[in-house]
């Protein structure tokens, strides 16, 4: 398998992202599938900012970055102290001469940026044009990347590229990979396709690290989906909002990762009782409190599971890439909306922030339209029924009275304290958990990967994925990973189990959440992989791990 790692790295605004878009778009028109991971202080100037791009011949995305690099591209000199020791070879080191002092092929980008009149900005592209000709890149490949997606300035660009292009000299060209160019979605992007395919009519966020990406895509695209996106205050403002759009009959969702999801959890109960579906896009990092903003973690799964007073039935489900966050964000805002829950696509910032290389999202097989009140008799908001979902009409619906009530209510949404009715209503709400299963029977809910024979089993869930894919297949071990979180997917689960007699759960937190769930499901956990520094597992490092665990 061909594999290649690039690392560009420097400061805050030296504009280290758009660099590493345009390094993953040069591999992807190489034939490679790729992933592109970002990591960055919290901070708007200083500190290091670098990227990591990973390309394979696979016809999948990676899903994951490595420990070490082909190339590394360093604009500061933070760049080589804190990543040279990753190079494969030395001489693959291209870097700002004016800087960096380091072995490798420097690039005289003062020089270069003022003998063309070009702004400071422009310097990622001349170590972009020097690791082209490093690399053995075609010239026509770099033109055609650098017009396709940065058009408004690709000429001067493309001068201060080829300048670093013609200087340096070719020290590890990169074959040809087997794949076509494929797009490069975020899991941000990968997550609001989603929603819009599931029928998304509004979209409500409070900025806040890493979910905003999903919420400054929409705010972009939205006169092209035929969407209302709006940002208001803060996140009490923002679930309440979503709340009364769903109410009115529109379908919509709401963004946030933990703090904002504290201040969210009130109106996450009125969704409960009140029976008003939505969508819940809550991205993790780092905590507790502000923690680490721009770094990942799996730490809030216990909290999502139990937010709220009170008990109502909901839906969790962490997809482990983008094409799987596509096709469950959609199927999040059709279950929502089928079983009138509050439904969750939990994230991290692995996945929200990482792009990756993904064909076009497949049909995610909703079952079609969601019937409502057909309009006959008397209507009643919270009529009970074998599966506990009463027939929906919004406010203002011709005929119908329609209450939603946060109290304890009868049937017809009127406010009641009386016993009987209340023992019967929370029955009601009961019974939707049980339609959830029965609607999700449809779905594959679990996946399994690796070598599927194998008495050993990877247990994962969510972005690291990716990771534990790959050692799986280096070490002969069969990867489990759950991507329906709740309601629990025991049965499903133990199937993928069969045969397994060590399990060993691989997560992104202090406690292993997800193994202390299954445990107390009847799913035995022999070890317990647990990485909380707020970097995500990459394959190298989880070998070594689990090596040291089998031993």
């Amino acid at each position: 398998m061909n594999d290649i790692s690039v690392i560009i790295g420097g400061k805050a605004g030296d504009g280290i992202n758009s660099a590493g878009a345009i390094i993953a778009q040069l591999i992807n028109h190489l034939g490679y599938s790729l992933y592109l991971y970002f990591d960055y202080p919290s901070l708007i100037r200083g500190g290091h900012n670098y990227a990591i791009i990973r390309g394979t011949d696979r016809p999948e995305s990676p899903g994951t970055h490595a420990l070490d690099t082909g190339f590394l591209l360093a604009l500061d000199q933070a760049t080589v102290d804190q990543h040279a020791g990753r190079q494969q070879d030395p001489a693959a080191i291209i870097f700002n001469a004016d800087l960096v002092r380091s072995a490798g092929q420097g690039v005289p980008v003062k020089t270069i940026l003022q003998e063309l009149q070009a702004p400071e900005i422009m310097g990622n592209s001349a170590l972009i044009g020097g690791f082209a000709k490093a690399a053995g890149i075609g010239w026509d490949v770099v033109e055609g990347v650098f017009r396709s997606h940065i058009p408004k300035a690709a000429d001067t660009n493309l001068r201060v590229a080829r300048r670093a292009y013609d200087l340096l000299k070719t020290v590890k060209a990169i074959p040809q990979g087997n794949n076509p160019p494929r797009p490069l979605v975020t899991g941000n992007e990968a997550i609001g396709l989603g929603l819009v395919q599931g029928g998304l009519d509004a979209y409500v966020s409070y900025p806040m690290t890493p979910s905003s990406g999903v919420l400054h895509f929409l705010a972009a695209e939205k006169d092209r989906f035929g969407i209302t996106v709006l940002h208001p205050e803060n996140e009490i403002a923002v679930i309440l909002m979503a709340l009364g759009f769903a109410a009115a009959g529109k379908k919509a969702a709401v963004g946030t990762s933990g703090g904002g999801f504290c201040l969210m959890t009130e109106g996450l109960s009125l969704a409960g009782m009140a029976e008003v579906p939505v969508v819940i896009v809550m991205s993790q990092r780092t905590g507790p409190s502000t923690g680490l903003p721009t770094y990942t973690g799996q730490a809030d799964l216990r909290f999502v599971i139990h937010a709220g007073q009170g008990e109502f039935p909901r839906f969790i489900v962490a997809p482990g890439n983008a094409e799987e966050a596509v096709v469950w964000s959609a199927r999040a805002m059709d279950l929502a909306w089928r079983c009138q829950v509050p439904a969750f696509i939990l994230a991290d910032k692995t996945l929200s922030e990482g792009t990756y290389s993904m064909p076009f999202p497949g049909d995610p097989g909703l079952p079609g339209a969601i019937s409502g009140w057909d309009g006959d008799g008397e209507y009643r908001r919270y009529a009970i029924t074998p599966g506990g979902v009463s027939p929906l009409a919004a406010v203002g619906t011709k005929g119908a009275v329609v209450k939603v009530n946060s109290y304890a209510h009868d049937e017809d949404g009127i406010t009641t304290e009386e016993a009987g009715t209340v023992l019967g209503m929370a029955g009601k709400r009961t019974a939707k958990e049980e339609s959830l299963r029965r609607e999700l029977a449809r779905y594959e809910q679990v996946r399994v990967s690796g070598s599927r024979d194998s008495s050993t089993a990877l247990l994962v869930w969510g972005s690291p994925a990716g990771a534990c894919t790959l050692a799986g297949e280096a070490l002969g071990l069969r990867v489990v990973r759950p991507v329906v979180l709740w309601p629990f997917p025991g049965d499903a689960l133990r199937a993928a189990l069969g045969g397994v007699n060590r399990v060993i759960a691989v997560e992104e937190n202090q406690t292993g959440q997800f193994a202390d769930l299954a445990a107390a499901n009847g799913i035995a956990v022999s070890d317990r992989i647990l990485k909380y520094d707020g970097r995500p597992f990459v394959p190298d490092e989880l070998v070594g791990r689990i090596t040291e665990v089998l031993r």
